[in-house]
């Protein structure tokens, strides 16, 4: 019986200092792989989290060129696994802007996807009085992304994009068997919205979901909610960091995926579709 691919996810407390972090994301890349990971997700911000999201400006990069391409393209063949690179800063129209741009590496270190951040993070929370305004410093894509990959259909989607099912709905219509979903949820909307909307992606579209997240207290005072996990088609949580640097790492079972669409055939069923 052959054995199943495997997915692998990491999970980090990123800071502002871009070696520092780079090291860490490597040595958990590694540790995937070694898990026997063929795919693995970075977190959102996995490169640099600095004070404030303008910081992110002084390392934006033209596309296909920068150290932080140049890493996640050396990492995915050096461990010869698909590498979905969290989020990066890449130079955007607007000049005083950025775009969170995930981009996913082949095991052979050549560039095969890349998605811009749809959706912005502009909330405020005012039971911690804190206030996120993303779109002052990021420029949003306007690109939905669905890709072939050894393991399945792949989509791609970051942070704040899952409370917009209709997103999930377009990668559905083209065909979406695995869904990566880089992020860094706050620890306050973390603790009340993440899981749930986690399964909840996998339970509507019937696939497989790997959500890496940022996990801890940051040096820009920041404390994210971690929590990263794999949940199959059913909503079933495989596998979870709760707090803090790690990895983890489930297979996936096209054979599953298939028998629950097969006989819980929610996605013939739909009757109203998403335009736009």
């Amino acid at each position: 019986m052959n054995a199943k691919p495997k997915v692998g996810a990491v999970q980090m407390a990123t800071g502002p200092n871009v070696s520092a972090n780079l090291f860490e994301a490597e040595r958990l890349i590694k540790e995937a792989a070694e898990g026997g990971a063929q795919l693995v997700v970075l977190p959102e911000n996995f490169a640099f989290m600095g004070k404030r999201d303008q910081d992110q400006l002084t390392l934006r990069e033209e596309d296909g060129e920068g150290p932080l391409q140049a890493f996640l393209a050396r990492v995915a063949k050096q461990y010869g696994v698909w590498l979905v690179g969290g989020t990066i800063p890449m130079v955007a129209e607007d000049s005083s802007k950025v775009r969170a741009a995930c981009m996913v590496y082949d095991d052979q270190g050549q560039r095969v996807a890349r998605y811009d951040k749809i959706h912005l993070f502009d909330v405020s929370l005012p039971e911690v009085e804190e206030r996120y305004h993303e779109s002052a410093a990021i420029e949003a894509g306007d690109e939905v992304v669905v890709i072939d990959s050894p393991l399945g259909r792949l989509g791609v989607a970051v942070c704040y994009d899952l409370r917009f099912p209709e997103m999930f709905r377009k990668m559905l219509d083209r065909g979406v068997e695995i869904l990566v979903v880089p992020s860094a949820f706050t620890a306050i909307t973390g603790k009340a919205h993440w899981e749930t909307l986690v399964r909840a992606r996998a339970i509507e579209n019937l696939v497989y979901v790997v959500a890496a997240a940022q996990g801890g207290f940051h040096i820009n005072g920041r404390e994210t909610h971690g929590h990263t996990m794999i949940v199959d088609p059913w909503g079933s949580v495989l596998a979870q960091v709760p707090r803090g640097a790690g990895s983890i790492c489930c297979p996936v079972d096209e054979e599953f995926l298939e028998s629950v669409r097969r006989n819980f055939p929610t996605i013939e069923h739909r009757r109203l579709k998403c335009h736009g």
